[in-house]
Parts: structure tokens; C-alpha cells; sequence
């Protein structure tokens, strides 16, 4: 469970959020939608701890962000997949060491870990490019890596920043089908996002950030 009770984030004399409450259940699929600088990018980083609330707490499975310990916040990273827009792959290794290197960091023994590259590369659809590097392959292939880097851990929630930001459309819907198809096998997925004909299509809950409040779309949107 992700839960945030009454948080509010201040940058300088701004209010980005405000006294914000909600909840994210695990298996939820949540578009979390808004205007450019709204917060949608804040919201996550509370998520995965990269940034603490100016008051209120947030928490994530056991984890609280007032009592949370700097050690501990690689552990609550593994319990959460993260994508970015820009992929943040490593571009001097192929697509196997950029999924691999993330197994590698957690301590993951070296027996398990090419079962486990390979069956994430193969939930992505990419086993075939395993041997390429990051700089040979089209962005919406870039951005499955991605995805199955996040995969590679076995989160329970994957947080998705932006993943179409820099994809065409139809590339887009695909990453789309892959978020909801991942869902579908179990992993919640957020996912922030000013695409709203990708939001329109894809019939899931919504919530919307506007003047630092956080509120849930209810009907057509």
C-alpha cells in the first residue's frame, strides 16, 4: 500500500502540493495526470523517498518517510521499479548488462541472475536484442529495456515517469499495452503522464493534480 496523509511539499515560499491524502492499493493501475510542473514528477520522487514532504507523512509497505533511516532507502528501491522519459540506460553496455546491472547492485546471486534478465527481457518482448547496446535500438525498444530493468527485482509497484514523453504515438500505445499487460500479472503500476488521449483510451483510475491538490477523476475525462 502507498499511502500519503496530509502531505504538502513547499519550494521556497511555494506550496507545490498541499495537504495532500490519498491511497494506491497493490495490483491498482493509476494515472496520475496534470499540467507541466504540476507536482506529477514530486509525487513519485515521495514515492521512492528521493524527497521528503515539508509536513504530513507518506508511506510505502512498511516503510514511513518520518522515521525512514537513509540505509533503508535502497530497500524501499527494491521493493519499487522506476522508468524515466530519457531511459537512463547505460549506453557503453549491451541490453543484458543494463538489466543484469541492476541485479548485480541488489546483491542478487550470479546463479539467478541470467534467469532472471532473461525472463524480464522476455516479458518485454526483447530476449532477441539481449546482445545489442542501448544506442542500436529504437526509443520505444530503449524504453522496454527500461521496463525490464525495473521488472528485474520483482517490484510490487512500478513507478512510470513520463514513459511516452519522447515516444510517436503508436510507439506509445505499445508501451501502454506493455504497462497494462505487466499490470495485469500482478504489479500495480503509477504512472505520470500529460498524455491524455493515452489516458482516454485506457480506462483506469485517474487521479489529477491541480493547484498542489490531488483529486480522483470520476466519469469521462
Amino acid at each position: 500500500m502507498i499511502s500519503f496523509q496530509g502531505v504538502s511539499v513547499d519550494f521556497g515560499s511555494h506550496a507545490l502540493l498541499k495537504d495532500v491524502t490519498l491511497q494506491i492499493r497493490p495490483g491498482e493501475f493509476v494515472f496520475l495526470v496534470g499540467q507541466t510542473g504540476s507536482g506529477k514528477s514530486t509525487v513519485l520522487r515521495l514515492i521512492y523517498m528521493d524527497l521528503l514532504p515539508s509536513r504530513g507523512t507518506v508511506y510505502v509497505g512498511k516503510h514511513c518517510s518520518a522515521s525512514i533511516q537513509l540505509r533503508e532507502i535502497p530497500f524501499l528501491r527494491r521493493e519499487l521499479g522506476v522508468v524515466f522519459q530519457d531511459f537512463k540506460l547505460l549506453e557503453d553496455r549491451s541490453v543484458y548488462d543494463n538489466v543484469a546491472f541492476t541485479l548485480h547492485v541488489t546483491g542478487t546471486p550470479a546463479a539467478e541472475i541470467k534467469k532472471k534478465v532473461m525472463h524480464t527481457l522476455g516479458d518485454v518482448g526483447l530476449s532477441h536484442a539481449r546482445n545489442k547496446m542501448a544506442h542500436e535500438l529504437s526509443g520505444g525498444e530503449q524504453q522496454r529495456v527500461a521496463i525490464a530493468r525495473a521488472l528485474a527485482n520483482n517490484p510490487a509497484f512500478l513507478l512510470a515517469d513520463e514513459p511516452t514523453g519522447n515516444l510517436d504515438p503508436g510507439t506509445s500505445l505499445e508501451i501502454l499495452t506493455l504497462l497494462k499487460d505487466i499490470n495485469m500479472r500482478g504489479t500495480a503500476v503509477v504512472m505520470a503522464t500529460h498524455n491524455y488521449e493515452i489516458v482516454r483510451k485506457a480506462n483506469e483510475r485517474i487521479l489529477k493534480i491541480e493547484d498542489g491538490a490531488i483529486r480522483e477523476v470520476v466519469g469521462p475525462f
